[in-house]
């Protein structure tokens, strides 16, 4: 089965598993097959999908991947190649691009609290796209983790800011996805949300060190719909993870902090440089 072959079948089982959108009707161009089928991963709620739909579904998945192109470590080169004098420089990064083409031990997710990734068709945040190319195997897995939690500690849990969840990253180039809720600015930045993104990244950290993940990459946690201050943003990432390094020293071999915007890269730039 070509790739082609691959999509037409996997929108058939989608469409029919879907229930609603069982009848709808399938775009001619190539383009418009792959924007119904994310759509369609993308509200699907955690369910059984049976084994043969899965396996054509990370065929398809990691054939995409491979087209986006993945990026490894020895592709990215660290901060001290560029000029960078920061204590840390030949351990940090600075890469701008989508972060679901990198093949590193784990990338971190933004996500919300109910910890089942974005369900808004084709939206452009980093849950929705994690979660897309991961395939539907990970918003189980995250809903699995969910009910545990709620079991123990009652029907109404939410993951708290700042408390990460690691999943496995299915057919994502990286292994494993690091999720952890950021603090919502919703009036004044206060010292307690700069503590709480803090928070994030030095727990984040943690877990990569309990788990023996070598090489992470960090999105800018929080300032997208969050709303916290994009230049705020990276000084607390960058300081952050300086801190933590110092006191690990040999813990980590690549921290890399992943931009899209322009606007962020150059405050990274100003933090590191």
């Amino acid at each position: 089965m070509n790739q082609s072959e691959r999509l037409d079948y996997l929108l058939e089982q989608f469409k029919e598993d879907s229930v609603q959108y069982r009848n709808l009707k399938t775009p001619a161009d190539p383009e418009g097959k792959r924007q119904i089928l994310r759509s369609l991963m993308n509200i699907r709620m955690p369910g059984v999908m049976p084994a043969s739909v899965i396996k054509i579904q990370d065929e398809y998945l990691q054939e995409r991947n491979r087209l986006n192109g993945i990026v490894r470590i020895s592709d990215i080169p660290a901060v001290k190649d560029l000029g960078s004098s920061h204590p840390f420089a030949d351990r940090i990064s600075l890469w701008q691009g989508d972060i679901t083409r990198l093949s590193v031990d784990a990338i971190v997710n933004a996500a919300n609290s109910q910890m089942l990734g974005c369900f808004v068709p084709m939206h452009a945040c980093i849950d929705n796209c994690i979660h897309t190319y991961a395939g539907i195997q990970l918003r189980a897995e995250c809903a699995g983790k969910m009910r545990e939690l709620r079991l123990r500690y009652g029907d109404d849990y939410e993951q708290p800011t700042a408390v990460p969840m690691l999943t496995d990253g299915y057919n994502l180039p990286a292994k494993k996805v690091i999720h952890v809720v950021g603090p919502v600015v919703s009036g004044k930045l206060t010292e307690r949300l700069e503590q709480d993104l803090a928070a994030c990244y030095r727990n984040t950290l943690d877990m990569c060190l309990e788990n023996d993940l070598k090489t992470a990459a960090f999105c800018c946690i929080s300032t997208g719909v969050f709303r916290f201050p994009n230049k705020r943003a990276a000084q607390i990432a960058v300081k952050t993870v300086t801190d933590w390094l110092t006191e690990h020293p040999a813990s980590m071999n690549r921290v890399i902090f992943n931009v899209f915007k322009d606007e962020d890269r150059e405050y990274y730039e100003q933090e590191l440089f």
